[in-house]
């Protein structure tokens, strides 16, 4: 007799348990499924095994491009940005550099303000209508030490001098008071204190000011070489001296009417 055996899975052995296992592995696949499907958020995009289209990819490059341009647009000044925008626009649209260079002759520092609005002596008139380059000049001149000026004699052959106050550095050096008041000189032996009534104009107004200033003997013959200005001497003044308690105080004794009567005697003679 010929037996013929029906041949099951692979290499025509079969096994008693291979339904069994099978049927549980489809089983825990669709329980893992049901769970996939279960923890799905409404707002999640779903898995992509494949390779994701070419305009989907186009777009998503250009949003991190532009998101790096803006995070380096932000990240320059203000000045910058504008440099980088005239150098691209130069760039696609042809041109010079120069003519997007604005002028520069009406700019101003705050010395330009400063000389322009500045005063040897600010009054009441002068603080009114306060602008604030008025404000910036009279802050500056509030800092200044209006005690000692310092003076310019490189003119004075022709009567002409040039003052102004001291600023910080030169009080705490001295300059002006415990050396020469020239600014060219630093002489510091046999100083002499000088006022001069300075005349000057300023912005168109004709003003004068009693200035004092100290000058060494050289200086001292330029600032006089004209005529000779008012010198500034220190008043000694007289200090009584106290009696000193430890000093015997000098008693008054009474005299006796005989003795008054002597005394007068005696002045008339």
């Amino acid at each position: 007799l010929l037996l013929f055996f029906q041949a099951r899975g692979h290499g025509g052995y079969d096994s008693d348990f291979s339904d069994e296992e099978n049927g549980e592995k489809s089983v825990q696949k669709a329980k893992s499924t049901k769970e996939d499907d279960l923890l799905l958020k409404p707002f999640q995009k779903a898995k992509q095994g494949s390779v994701v289209h070419r305009q989907f990819a186009a777009q998503e490059w250009d949003r991190e491009e532009a998101r790096k341009r803006r995070f380096h647009l932000i990240s320059m000044d203000a000045y910058e940005r504008h440099k980088k925008f005239v150098r691209d626009y130069i760039l696609y649209y042809g041109g010079k550099i120069e003519d997007f260079q604005r002028s520069r002759e009406n700019d101003k520092t705050d010395l330009d303000v400063i000389r322009e609005n500045h005063r040897f002596l600010w009054d009441e008139e002068d603080e009114t209508d306060m602008n604030w380059e008025k404000r910036l000049a009279k802050k500056y001149y509030d800092k200044l030490y209006k005690e000692y000026c310092i003076a310019d004699l490189t003119r004075y052959k022709e009567n002409k001098f040039g003052f102004r106050w001291r600023h910080e550095k030169e009080v705490i050096s001295g300059k002006g008071q415990f050396s020469c008041g020239n600014k060219r000189c630093d002489e510091k032996e046999g100083l002499k204190s000088w006022e001069v009534n300075f005349g000057y104009v300023e912005h168109g107004e004709k003003r004068n000011a009693l200035v004092k200033l100290r000058l060494c003997p050289e200086c001292s013959y330029k600032l006089n070489f004209h005529h000779r200005r008012k010198e500034v001497k220190a008043h000694k003044k007289k200090y009584t001296e106290l009696p000193t308690s430890k000093e015997p105080k000098s008693k008054k004794t009474k005299l006796s009417c005989s003795q008054k009567k002597k005394s007068k005697k005696k002045t008339h003679k």
